[in-house]
This record gives structure tokens, C-alpha cells and sequence, in this order.
């Protein structure tokens, strides 16, 4: 498509969108508002904020402790199988609960447990930071004698070694031919973000899990930046691991438990590190012993949180109704028309985009990149009524939600950071400051 920078353009854009009635599904706080932050936390939908009330008033309530008998105990299994027809997983292999880094945990030690004599873990520096962090905890436990399945480690978990592997293009594209190469008969995981938290890069699952495969490696994916805002296939990938959060582009709400999906394949293999009643076999038998549940249910630990999981739960109704297809056209559209505003109005105030150009390897974020990101951030937010977010060094990321965003707004946004610049609004505000040590 060829694109304008006009106003008209935007609303001709907007009148075509199959998508555009779903804004009024959400809450908008101030309709002059211009939030661009979804890929963070997306939008109260109206149908969570009615289910909140709710499970409050009612479940909770009045029905008390009877809600487990009602629903509430089967909450992870039912929600993590819708989120499955998201991430193109069968029933039966997703759940939801515990936070996305519990989750790695959780999944990172249940597979280098099944593949005890391989040493190496492959990762990337796109990766998110957290991630990496409980990547290096497990190696830290494991290196010091620590128990996974009950049994003594064997020698070779004394020398796991991380290897994270580099950037090309400007910090927005991994190096694909270095992440090949480090994937070896000696790999026992590989573990990226398939949409990369910074420049909005997309990896090719299917290409990444079959290398991984062929040399016998496990493959984990985080979703995050993925689930509701790009179509994903885990089992047709025949993807091992998945986990990903869900107060994104799902909308569930800051701290809405995050979701894990279990190859059906490999789910009778695996020994969870955390061992709760909500993954014993016989929970209300209250053995003494623990015995894991079947499946991927083993990997459930504790009592979850039901208001936020319901209330996420009733998020996910705009997203099923409109169904990933539309969403993914709607996203390449926007993200397309917002690459073509930065090229037309930011590149003569110093911005580069940071961001994939082809749509085939972006998300649904772009990162514009300036050396005066973080002022030029605290502008937007402040003077501006525009919410994006800064990321270090220079990273404004721009998120474009499709169920509520329209191109009108994207226009505006657009319109408003160049306000900031012309009138170097920005220079109002100290630069960053950074921590010395």
C-alpha cells in the first residue's frame, strides 16, 4: 500500500478497518489520550472490568469457599486451553499461573533434567533481561549441587555454560548464522523471545525449533511480546516449551498470572522442579508423598489467584472474537503505517527507526530510536497526553494494540512527537540519570 501523511489518509484507513468497532469494547480514560503502551499493558477491556465486579460481589461474596466447586478449581486448565487457540496449541498442553519467570524456572530445569549429560544453553542478548537472569540462577543452582529430581546431579551439570549470542543490523536483528552455528549436538536448550522485547524482531519458530531439533535439543519460547498480537503455531512447530504473560496485548491486567504450554509428546517425561498440591495426582487425598498429576498439570504449584485469572479470562473475549487473523493484518498495517511516519516526519529530527522494515520478522511494537529518547519520552507523557515507554539506551517503543487502537491515533501520536521536537520541549527536562557504582 502506499501511504500519505495526511490526516484524510488516516481516517480513510480508519473506515476500512474490519476492527475499528472493537474499540468500544475497552475502557478509555480520556478520549485525548494516545496510549501506544499496550505492548506493556494493554487496555482495561469492559468485559473484565465487569467480571472483576463480579467475582468480588458475587463468587466471592456470596459464594465463598463453594467458588471452588464452582469453577474456580478447574480456572488454570479452562483458561490456559483458550489461550491454546491462540498460540495454536490442543487442549490439554497450555495453563495458566505463577508469573512468567516462575514459569522459565519451572520448564528450563524440567528440561536440561531430561537431557542431564548436555552442557550448553542457547539464548540471545534480545533476549528479555529477566529471562536471563533466571537462566543464570538455574546455572548458579545447578553448579553448586543443587537437587532437581530428587536424585544427585550427575558431573556434568557442574559446567553448564550460557551463550548468548549477539546482534547485527544496529541492535535490531539477532545473528541468525551465530545462533546456527552455537546450536550443537551439546545443546540441551534453546531459549528466545519469539517477538524480542526491544526492536520488535520476530524469530522464524518453525526454522529455529526444527535446527534445534535435528542437533537434539529442547526449544523455549516466551510469548510475551507474541501472544494476541502475531499468529503463533506451537504445535505445528512442534514446539517443546512455551510461556508468555498476559497483561499485554491480552489485556488481562497489571500482575495477571502468566500461562505455560507442555508438548503433549514430551509431558510424561518430565519431572516438574516445584512439586505442589495443585500438581499432585490425588491433591484432596493430602498424602505425605507427592505423586505428579498427569500431563502437563504437574507443573502447577500453589492455590492461584482467582480474581485477577477470572478477570483475565473475561479479557480474552474481544481477542477470541476477532480471531488472529484479522488482528495480525490489522498489526502489519499499523506498524507499516508507523514505519512510514518515522521515515516521513522523524528522520530529519535525528530518529532511526529501530525496528525490522519487513513485516514478516516484526511484531506488533516498533522501537524509533534517538539519542534524546528518555527526555523526549517524559515530553510525550507529560505535555502531550501520549503514553509510549523508554527503553535504555535510546528506545521509545511504540505499541499498537489492534482492538483499540485506531490510525487515526497512530496519526496523532505521530503528530505530537514532532510537535516535541520542533518546539524542543524535551530540553526541559535533566537527561537521564544513570546509577554509578
Amino acid at each position: 500500500m502506499t501511504f500519505s501523511p495526511s490526516h484524510d489518509f488516516a481516517l480513510q484507513l480508519d473506515s476500512q478497518d474490519k476492527l475499528a468497532s472493537f474499540k468500544e469494547a475497552f475502557v478509555i480514560p480520556d478520549p485525548d489520550l494516545i496510549y501506544l503502551d499496550g505492548n506493556s499493558l494493554g487496555i482495561l477491556p469492559k468485559t473484565a472490568q465487569q467480571k472483576a465486579r463480579e467475582v468480588v460481589d458475587e463468587q466471592w461474596g456470596k459464594d465463598l469457599i463453594r467458588g471452588w466447586n464452582k469453577g474456580w478449581w478447574e480456572a488454570p486448565s479452562r483458561v490456559g486451553d483458550k489461550i491454546g487457540t491462540l498460540i495454536g496449541a490442543a487442549p490439554g498442553q497450555t495453563l495458566v499461573g505463577d508469573t512468567v519467570s516462575i514459569n522459565l524456572f519451572k520448564l528450563a530445569i524440567s528440561a536440561l533434567t531430561l537431557q542431564p549429560n548436555k552442557t550448553k544453553i542457547i539464548t540471545d542478548t534480545f533476549n528479555f533481561p529477566s529471562d536471563l537472569y533466571i537462566l543464570q540462577g538455574i546455572n548458579h543452582l545447578l553448579s553448586n549441587g543443587g537437587r532437581v529430581d530428587g536424585g544427585v546431579l550427575p558431573p556434568s551439570y557442574q559446567d553448564h555454560q550460557i551463550i548468548r549470542i549477539g546482534a547485527i543490523d544496529n541492535d535490531i536483528t539477532p545473528d541468525l548464522a551465530a545462533l546456527e552455528a552455537a546450536i550443537d549436538e551439546n545443546t540441551a536448550l534453546v531459549t528466545l523471545s519469539h517477538v524480542v522485547f526491544k526492536s520488535g524482531y520476530m524469530y522464524d519458530m518453525q526454522r529455529i525449533t526444527e535446527l534445534a531439533h535435528k542437533k537434539g535439543a529442547l526449544v523455549l519460547w516466551d510469548l510475551s511480546h507474541s501472544v494476541g498480537s502475531v499468529p503463533v503455531h506451537l504445535d505445528d512447530c512442534n514446539a517443546d516449551f512455551a510461556i508468555g504473560c498476559t497483561y499485554k496485548y491480552l489485556n488481562g491486567g497489571p500482575g495477571a498470572p502468566a500461562f505455560l504450554y507442555v508438548n503433549k509428546n514430551i509431558q510424561e517425561k518430565l519431572s516438574s522442579p516445584i512439586w505442589g498440591w495443585w500438581g499432585q495426582k490425588n491433591p484432596f487425598d493430602f498424602d505425605l508423598d507427592y505423586t505428579p498429576a498427569p500431563g502437563a498439570q504437574r507443573f502447577l504449584v500453589g492455590t492461584q489467584p482467582m480474581i485477577s485469572l477470572l478477570t483475565m479470562e473475561a479479557a480474552l473475549e474481544p481477542i477470541l472474537q476477532a480471531g488472529m487473523d484479522s488482528l495480525r493484518a490489522k498489526s502489519i498495517l499499523m506498524t507499516d503505517y508507523a514505519s512510514f511516519l518515522t521515515e516521513s516526519w522523524l528522520i530529519p529530527f535525528d530518529f532511526s527507526l529501530g525496528s525490522p522494515v519487513d513485516s514478516a520478522t516484526r511484531g506488533s511494537h516498533i522501537s524509533i530510536r534517538h539519542p534524546e529518547g528518555y527526555r523526549i519520552n517524559r515530553a510525550l507523557i507529560e505535555e502531550m497526553n501520549v503514553i509510549p515507554d523508554f527503553r535504555a539506551p535510546d528506545n521509545l517503543r511504540l505499541g499498537f494494540a489492534p482492538l483499540y487502537i485506531s490510525f487515526a491515533d497512530i496519526w496523532e501520536g505521530f503528530d505530537r512527537i514532532r510537535r516535541v521536537m520542533e518546539e524542543k520541549r524535551y530540553e526541559r527536562y535533566p537527561k537521564q540519570k544513570l546509577m554509578v557504582t
